[in-house]
């Protein structure tokens, strides 16, 4: 478990009496994650952790972005990658370059918030390769790993990617956040 060690007990919103869905609202990562995360601890009143997270394409200008769930409008995992990759069929691959970004926000139930983040760089393949992962993790390409996101073993992955990356980070607040208040 990735918060082994720590002297929190993980729950998630429904083991904590809460069914609200909070929208993404906001006009970054940060603002999204902290929006989610607030509303988490203060209604729940324990310490909450939230995330957002997309995929940024340089040659798109950096879309999808915040918008990479909504980027195809209402769609699967396999029809949000068959967007991206007609968008870029002229692209070469040496213009893919592209990035996954995570950031998590760890809130208090009075409002203290703090965010961490978490990227990975890459590029976007020519076509989809590997069966794990989700969303456009079978065309996110690691040139010096010679594979996807989707064909990375879980330990590989968890050590690479933008979230394995913004939860260690995140680990690191959590343990000076529980010294803090003396769990």
């Amino acid at each position: 478990m990735l918060f082994q060690g720590l002297p929190w007990r993980l729950v998630t919103p429904e083991e904590a009496g809460i069914f609200k869905v909070v929208e993404e609202t906001g006009n970054s990562y940060e603002d999204n994650a902290r929006q989610k995360a607030l509303t988490y601890a203060t209604t729940s009143r324990l310490v909450a952790l939230a995330d957002d997270s997309g995929l940024e394409v340089d040659a798109l200008g950096g879309a999808p972005g915040i918008n990479s769930a909504r980027f195809a409008g209402k769609s699967t995992d396999r029809e949000r990658v068959e967007y991206l990759l007609s968008l870029l069929k002229e692209v070469p691959p040496e213009k893919r370059d592209a990035r996954f970004v995570c950031v998590i926000a760890i809130a208090t139930p009075e409002g203290r918030v703090e965010t961490v983040r978490g990227e990975c760089h890459g590029i976007i393949a020519l076509e989809p390769r590997g069966e794990g992962g989700f969303g456009y993790d079978p065309v996110f390409y690691f040139p010096e790993l010679g594979k996807t996101l989707a064909e990375l073993p879980l330990d590989v992955k968890n050590r690479v990617s933008h979230r394995g990356r913004a939860a260690r980070e995140a680990y690191r607040v959590l343990e000076r956040l529980a010294r803090e208040v003396k769990i």
